[in-house]
């Protein structure tokens, strides 16, 4: 159990991926925390007084000072405890990579892959289109920018940029079986599905991952509410 003076609470959604790339940080840092499970239909008094601009989940609490969005927050975790693992690099260059990097599946890519679940017909061919634009780009990404193949920091040393593409294509099987369209292809993007594999393989990443039938379910009431929400 954390120390009192050094207290940790997460304020998350199972089912977010965001609170998923948190919990993944804490693992990764060793650190201790309680969860909090919040109930996004009918927040919380603490997590609307923690997270008074956005009012969205995950928000780390430490030592009752707040930290929110999931990105922040896992600076914050590598910022504060210097000791194991680093989630981003030393190098100030490589440091602005995996921010440019992390930047970009954050934004552009998990926004393509949101379009396809809130959309069908012609709309949801055209951000099926822009998913595959989005992992091209990637691609290249990774084989200007990593010549060994993936962005780990340091070896085998799961990293900002790595938590950050689990979070967001370590479901993709789920997203795929919901949506009805394939994502991942071992033969365009060889160097994506390799990393994505590697990253899914390891004790700690599969610890953190949402189990696959429950996900299908919380997806499918997803879709269900965006398709009818834009026909209302």
């Amino acid at each position: 159990m954390a120390r009192e003076e050094n207290k940790m609470v997460l304020h998350g959604m199972w089912a977010s991926l965001f609170t998923e790339r948190v919990e993944l940080a804490l693992k990764v840092k060793g650190i201790e925390y309680e969860f909090v499970e919040e109930d996004l239909t009918n927040k919380s008094e603490a997590l609307l007084r923690y997270n008074p601009v956005h009012k969205k989940a995950p928000v780390l609490v430490h030592n009752g000072k707040p930290i929110a969005e999931s990105l922040v927050i896992i600076e914050y975790i590598d910022e504060t405890w210097k000791e194991g693992p680093r989630l981003l690099p030393q190098d100030p260059h490589e440091r602005a990579k995996v921010r440019f990097w992390a930047s970009f599946l954050h934004q552009q890519l998990f926004e393509a892959i949101f379009s396809v679940l809130k959309t069908d017909g012609k709309a949801q061919e055209r951000a099926v289109k822009e998913v595959h634009e989005k992992l091209k780009v990637l691609e290249e990404g990774i084989n200007g920018n990593y010549a060994g193949g993936s962005p780990f920091i340091n070896g085998d040393n799961v990293g900002l940029l790595d938590i950050v593409v689990c979070s967001i294509l370590g479901a993709h099987k789920t997203q795929e079986e919901v949506l009805g369209v394939k994502f991942l292809d071992h033969e365009k993007y060889p160097r994506v599905t390799s990393w994505l594999k590697a990253l899914t393989e390891l004790p700690l990443v599969k610890e953190a991952m949402r189990p696959h039938e429950k996900l299908v379910g919380v997806l499918q009431l997803k879709r269900a509410r965006a398709l009818k929400s834009a026909t209302a």
